[in-house]
């Protein structure tokens, strides 16, 4: 199948081929005629499935189609809310990219920056805003922004912004828009919440699930190195070194462990950027940008500052630190193995996050391989110690949580001292 055939035209067509595309992703087949028939959405898709171009695109051309009258001030037509500013800003260069060829404008919005030049932006008129709802009611209170005549309306990563508290904001967002308008909701996963939140305001939706939200891409190879809390810097450089990666995202669990990480890789001779909350949005930029480039070899982040991060052909995703809810892996390594490109999901796991563990590998139905390295083999004296807002239930000192899931006494081995070392197949299991 190709776009020409879902409908769309030839000058969406073209910029579509201008971005290498040739052919629709599963998301874009079923997304873009059921949006071009005006119907109301709600879907089920991971990052990196094309989701983006899913909307929009026959959100470009519906535009267009009735654009307004030459002369006429424009006014915002459709609005698209994400949770984060990268996200934001990724969903403005796709409307960008695809809008080329037609005579719309578009704006985003986020906070972490001046609002003064986004004023300018909304006073001059915009067809298409892209915003964060905090931002976007600052302007609202400001009086800079009427959405009076919003005809579109679509929810980026919308279980996201539930988890980030945005659901407040989203109902003060509601009252302002029109009742009649066209809904799209995209999200990972349809949690109660989520089914609670389409339930308010889409209108007789058609539904799209692509792929199972507990279920990685094939081609991510995910692995993992157990390995005592206080070792995970030391090993983590070798990795890198020793395997001489170029490009590795790394997840923490919190901003101050990503810029100690960061930190200490760079004492280590690894060149590191951090990308979090905390972080101004021109930092997050140039650090996004410069790992792209190649400027930076290792990215360290955490989950929300990483989500709708779009960088292509990424091989390595490495976590650091697993996260607290066992959904959140699944987007993290998500960020690798897109568009056909194999990729590597490594984690480095500790006494701390065997529950962790546990829970990840009940949520994708299967357990992940574990390698011991040969130099960092776990020292069974080290007793567990609570994670802040984690699940393993384990009091300082007391030893993990009783239970038939720990580390085994099995030793696979991988041995360190050179590019071409690589780990045996033989592996440490649970028992």
């Amino acid at each position: 199948m190709s776009f020409e055939t879902l409908g769309l035209s030839a000058e969406l067509c073209r910029a579509v081929t201008e971005q290498g595309y040739t052919e629709p992703t599963p998301i874009q087949e079923k997304a873009i005629p059921l949006i071009l028939e005006g119907a109301d959405l709600m879907a089920r898709a991971q990052t990196g499935t094309g989701k983006t171009a899913g909307f929009t695109l026959p959100l470009l051309q519906k535009l267009n189609a009735a654009r307004q009258k030459a002369g006429q001030r424009r006014v915002v037509r459709a609005l698209i809310l994400t949770p984060t500013r990268e996200l934001a800003a990724q969903v403005q260069e796709s409307v960008v990219a695809y809008g080329k060829h037609l005579p719309l404008k578009s704006a985003v919005i986020f906070g972490g920056v001046k609002i003064n030049p986004q004023i300018m932006k909304l006073r001059i008129g915009v067809d298409i805003l892209v915003a964060t709802p905090g931002r976007l009611l600052d302007h609202v209170g400001q009086k800079t922004l009427n959405l009076s005549k919003v005809e579109f309306l679509i929810l980026d990563e919308a279980d996201r912004m539930l988890d980030m508290g945005f659901i407040n904001d989203i109902k003060k967002i509601m009252v302002l828009l029109p009742k009649s308008r066209q809904n799209l909701l995209f999200s990972a996963t349809f949690s109660n919440e989520i089914k609670q939140l389409a339930a308010g305001f889409l209108k007789a939706p058609k539904l799209i699930e692509i792929a199972s939200h507990n279920a990685p891409s094939e081609l991510v190879a995910q692995i993992v190195h157990p390995v005592d809390r206080e070792r995970k810097r030391e090993l983590l450089s070798w990795m890198i070194g020793s395997k001489n990666w170029k490009q590795v995202l790394v997840f923490t669990r919190t901003k101050h462990a990503a810029n100690r990480l960061s930190q200490q890789l760079a004492k280590d001779g690894i060149t590191a950027s951090a990308i979090h909350g905390n972080k101004s949005q021109g930092a997050r930029t140039r650090a996004l940008a410069d790992f792209k480039r190649g400027f930076v070899r290792v990215l360290v982040a955490t989950d929300i500052a990483a989500r709708g991060l779009d960088i292509d052909q990424l091989p390595h995703v490495v976590n650091f630190e697993l996260p607290n809810v066992p959904e959140d892996y699944v987007h993290r390594i998500g960020r690798t193995g897109r568009a056909g490109n194999e990729g590597e999901a490594v984690s480095l796991v500790c006494v701390d996050e065997l529950q962790h563990l546990k829970n990840i590998e009940r949520l994708m139905k299967r357990d992940l391989p574990k390698i011991v390295i040969s130099g960092y083999e776990v020292d069974p004296s080290i007793r567990a110690e609570i994670i802040p807002n984690g699940r393993n239930n384990v009091k300082k000192g007391s030893g993990p949580k009783r239970s038939n899931y720990s580390w085994g006494n099995d030793r696979s081995q991988a041995r360190p001292g050179g590019s071409s070392a690589r780990p045996s197949s033989r592996r440490q299991q649970y028992r």
